[in-house]
């Protein structure tokens, strides 16, 4: 059985269908890429899986719970919220909290935890991103690299069943990337299960188990990675690729 499986998801901003009608399955340990172009309906399909966005229609089922994504009382997003993390293409850290104090907010606010407790679990969380010893910094003193590790780490110390990523990489400096994605490559290879909107080709076809290809609110191709970059069978996708790969070069 699948550990989410999303159908029908429709999402309209008045009069722009933004989503129409997307399906998706998540397995246990999967990693999945979100492409396509901007305005495609990536990042509010990935915001309506969380109830950031409210969908107009569909039913979203986590472990094996259905839940009508038009409906869903505040109990049963809170349900969701606690088995999710999300990680900002824009970090959305506290400036005026320390890199330390960042990670257990959430623990010691929205989950009750004991501070000493919530601050052992945060430490953890910043080790396994590389950031422990930046744990008593301000935002402002870190590059985006770290703050979108420290922004990986706080979702992480929720011990989240499933991550999504919106463009986790897109503000950063093009020397910046690599620390990111090779954080998100060790998760991926600890069995951690993602939803990754990306840009970046290499962490699809390397890193992601299976691609999702949007384009106008619909799912034009998926597919397991490496068939989805090696034989593309839609002309659209083909011609996306290549896009990307020569702005790339």
């Amino acid at each position: 059985m699948s550990m989410l499986k999303a159908e029908n998801v429709r999402k309209t901003f008045g009069d722009n269908q933004v989503l129409k009608g997307i399906d998706l399955e998540v397995n246990r340990g999967d990693v999945i890429a979100i492409l396509g172009p901007s305005g495609s309906g990536k990042t509010t399909f990935l915001r309506c899986l969380n109830f950031l966005e409210r969908a107009d229609q569909g039913i979203l089922t986590l472990d094996g719970q259905p839940h009508d994504m038009a409906a869903a009382t505040k109990s049963e997003i809170v349900a969701i919220r606690r088995k999710t993390a999300f990680v900002f293409q824009n970090y959305n850290l506290f400036l005026n909290k320390t890199v330390l104090q960042n990670v257990t907010l959430g623990l010691t606010c929205a989950r009750g935890m004991k501070k000493n407790e919530a601050e052992e679990i945060a430490r953890e969380a910043l080790n396994r991103v590389g950031m422990l010893g930046k744990a008593d910094a301000y935002p402002i003193q870190l590059s985006g690299g770290q703050q979108q590790r420290v922004a990986i780490a706080r979702g992480l110390a929720t011990s989240p069943e499933i991550i999504y990523f919106d463009e986790p990489t897109s503000a950063l400096d093009p020397e910046l990337i690599g620390e990111v994605l090779s954080v998100m490559r060790q998760l991926a290879e600890e069995g951690m299960t993602m939803l990754v909107v990306t840009h970046e080709m290499d962490f699809a076809r390397n890193v992601s188990s299976r691609v999702l290809f949007m384009e106008g609110g619909n799912v034009i191709e998926s597919g397991p990675s490496g068939e989805f970059f090696a034989h593309p069978r839609q002309p659209r996708t083909r011609e996306f690729i290549r896009s990307i790969l020569e702005a790339r070069q």
